[in-house]
């Protein structure tokens, strides 16, 4: 027994096992990300499993998909390969006494790739059985097409390193990638002499069979270091060369048919990420730390002046304005702005929009009941709640939600649930359409918009500043938010590829609700406000307005304040993406005023829409009482209003570490809800029972089975959000709308 434990001890593939924990965890977390990721245990709340176990290509999970997710998986082990092998190869200088030393390294280095797949193909087939419906043959022919994908990569890496002593690009990169060349500009530490080599016994040789090390030939030294650093150099051709193939193919990603799956997009980030840390480790190796602290420096300085700028810009607006014609951002010139004046002539241009409405919804000189539509964020998870809330009431109504809707407003992904329903209402207004109820609306509003997003995070925002496009008639950049509107454009037939300007006069003679798109202006936490009317009575609260000593502006009318820039120009895709803007997963926006205005979800402000609808009664009660039956104020929220949560307990000392961290992230919606009971109940004391406010709720089948909040859905996820329409709840709830609007 003892013999055998030292045989398996001495073994390579175990010895390089330990060895990668025993020297470099950093490169481990790669792998812990991804075998927690799919087994959702990471960022599960964000649905991140589903993009690994279920991923899309062209909208839809196929064998091509699953091809291209193979693929991507094989550049990854690839990467982690290369990367260990330029690190650790000096640690086992016998290889190099080999023919085609790193292919066999690659062998004997597949503990952890060959752990990964197993375990992802069990965990693979389960969730695409459960979650996604397929039926065996699928699940089958979804395997197959992975691990072809897996094998055409895998056989494409060992072809070039087979033929690599004739590779013409071996020849053409090799003195830029000569890592002997590269270490000859880190100065000499004696700590970088490394006598740590592994003692292996056996190794798996080419032919998958087990071979002694000692049978390998005693080449000298010096010899094999040059052997193995040709190696190292074939590598780093390798590397370079997919990186440059990732960034070419960046600048065409617009053709759907370039952009990889989601999951993809995240493998082949880490193979640049891994590649990037690895690189460090071998050239710095005991000056690591001072270098990692340069590079940040360095970018740093590059970011500082403008050399490179992660944020997104607004498409349609006009950057090119001199700077003595940009706004300043500071309380006194927005006092200048938004004064009582401003305040008092764009609310009478509110109440002569509600006229208008009026005239067209009477009926025997009755008075019409009101609807103000507020959509909570969430991701895609609320823009496909949202938009089938709204079209089953409207439906259940014959049309008259719509009819009678006067404003609708939320928050990230619940607008544009919201302004899909309300363009495809308008169309049908027009005669463009004839019927907006067809199931495949439902369908294009679920569709995914995290594959484009993704894949653009990992190619093009490299190259963003070098990436010029021309929308609405000026020139930008094109990153993640730009292909995120792109995809939503694509998803909805081209029906939200509009601007600002394109709703103005259908919303001022009440033809359209009018939609205000919030977002947080993340330099003081004020409100930004799109709309195509003017929206200064409701950027500070009445108090404000009645006591000149006193003017609170807490939100911004965006066209107001960006006057000189074209701001009904803008798209509405942009107004949608800004107030959808999760933090990391697309840009923050900037903004030209002086100092520029950061832009972010409307969320962090408001996740709900409940502010803007609350202060939009209040502003506007005295005409509301005298001219409506009722007023409906229909919330409809992806999550539940008054959910109860587990009590937490500071129990352990991770918990006393991490919840005071926190408590505001998890506990945020549920500190928003309770403050908006408030607001409600004051709202409804201005109107003596006309105010009936109504909830429309996501209530998932299964309460640990919820919907994730992403950009990306399940079948299952959408068979369940599809479903809670007919929860007793929102049954109640929409019978509650028929009868006030019918007046019964």
């Amino acid at each position: 027994m003892r013999a055998i434990i030292h045989s398996i001890f001495r073994f390579l593939p175990v010895q390089l096992l330990l060895l990668h924990f025993r020297k470099y965890q950093l490169l481990l977390v790669f792998w812990f990300i991804l075998f927690t990721t799919i087994t959702g245990n990471f960022a599960a709340a964000f649905g991140a499993s589903s993009l690994f176990l279920a991923p899309e290509y062209l909208g839809e999970i196929n064998f091509f998909s699953m091809l291209l997710l193979g693929g991507a998986t094989a550049v990854f082990i690839m990467a982690w390969h290369i990367t260990t092998f330029i690190i650790h190869s000096t640690r086992i200088p016998f290889l190099g006494a080999t023919r085609h030393a790193f292919i066999k390294y690659c062998i004997n280095n597949s503990i952890l790739p060959l752990a990964f797949l197993i375990f992802y193909s069990i965990i693979a087939i389960r969730f695409q059985w459960q979650n996604e419906y397929a039926k065996g043959i699928e699940v089958l022919r979804f395997q197959l097409g992975f691990y072809l994908g897996f094998l055409l990569i895998i056989i494409i890496s060992f072809a070039y390193f087979f033929r690599v002593d004739r590779d013409l690009l071996k020849v053409v990169l090799s003195r830029i990638t000569n890592p002997a060349r590269i270490r000859e500009i880190i100065p000499y530490d004696s700590l970088d002499y490394d006598i740590d080599i592994v003692r292996a016994e056996t190794f798996i040789t080419g032919r998958l069979r087990i071979g002694k090390c000692s049978e390998l030939e005693p080449y000298a030294p010096r010899l094999m270091q040059t052997v193995l650093r040709k190696h190292h150099r074939n590598a780093i051709t390798a590397t370079i060369f997919a990186l440059f193939v990732l960034l070419l193919s960046g600048i065409f990603m617009e053709d759907p048919r370039l952009r990889v799956p989601a999951g993809s997009g995240f493998l082949i980030l880490f193979s640049i990420i891994m590649g990037i840390v690895g690189a460090v480790k071998y050239f710095l190796r005991s000056w690591e730390m001072l270098g990692w602290i340069c590079i940040t420096l360095l970018l740093s300085l590059l970011v500082k002046y403008k050399i490179f700028d992660f944020r997104s810009i607004a498409y349609g607006m006009d950057y090119k304005t001199q700077a003595d014609k940009r706004p300043d951002y500071n309380y006194d010139y927005l006092s200048k702005i938004f004064t009582r004046r401003r305040y008092d002539e764009d609310k009478q241009k509110e109440i002569a929009r509600l006229d208008a409405w009026k005239q067209k919804n009477m009926k025997d000189g009755k008075q019409p009941p009101l609807v103000i539509v507020t959509l909570s964020g969430g991701g895609s998870r609320a823009a496909y709640w949202g938009f089938r809330s709204l079209q089953y009431i409207d439906s259940a109504t014959h049309g008259k939600l719509f009819k009678n809707t006067v404003l609708i407003t939320g928050a990230s992904g619940g607008m544009l649930g919201g302004a899909y329903w309300r363009e495809l209402h308008n169309l049908y207004n027009q005669g463009n359409i004839k019927n907006p109820y067809l199931p495949t609306y439902q369908d294009n509003i679920g569709k995914d918009l995290l594959n484009a997003i993704i894949y653009s995070f990992a190619s093009v925002d490299l190259i963003s500043p070098f990436n010029k496009i021309s929308v609405s008639g000026y020139s930008y950049t094109k990153d993640r938010g730009y292909a995120m509107e792109q995809e939503l454009i694509s998803n909805t037939n081209g029906m939200l590829d509009k601007k600002l300007e394109d709703y103005r006069s259908r919303e001022a003679s009440a033809d359209v609700p009018m939609m205000i798109v919030n977002a947080t202006i993340v330099n003081d936490g004020r409100r930004l406000m799109m709309a195509g009317q003017p929206v200064a009575y409701l950027t500070q609260p009445a108090l404000g307005v009645q006591d000149s000593s006193y003017t609170p502006i807490d939100a911004v009318d965006f066209a107001a304040f960006f006057q000189n820039q074209n701001p009904y120009n803008l798209r509405l895709t942009t107004a949608l993406r800004m107030n959808a803007t999760f933090p990391y997963i697309l840009p923050v926006v900037k903004l030209p005023s002086k100092p520029e205005m950061n832009i972010m979800d409307a969320g962090l402000r408001d996740n709900f829409g409940i502010e803007t609808a609350v202060r939009y009664l209040s502003v506007m009660r005295d005409w509301l009482q005298q001219n409506t039956r009722d007023v409906i104020l229909l919330q409809i929220r992806d999550t539940r209003e008054h959910e109860i949560f587990p009590a937490t307990d500071m129990n352990t000392m991770g918990k006393m570490m991490a919840d005071p961290v926190f408590v505001i992230q998890t506990k945020w919606e549920s500190f928003q809800s309770y403050y908006h009971g408030y607001l409600k109940d004051y709202a409804e004391q201005n109107f003596k029972g006309k105010l009936h406010v109504v909830n429309m709720q996501y209530i998932p089948q299964f309460s640990e089975k919820t919907a994730a909040l992403n950009f990306h859905l399940t079948a299952r996820e959408k068979s369940d959000l599809a479903h809670s329409i007919n929860h007793p709840q929102n049954k109640a709830a929409t019978d509650s709308i028929i009868r006030v609007i019918n007046g019964e």
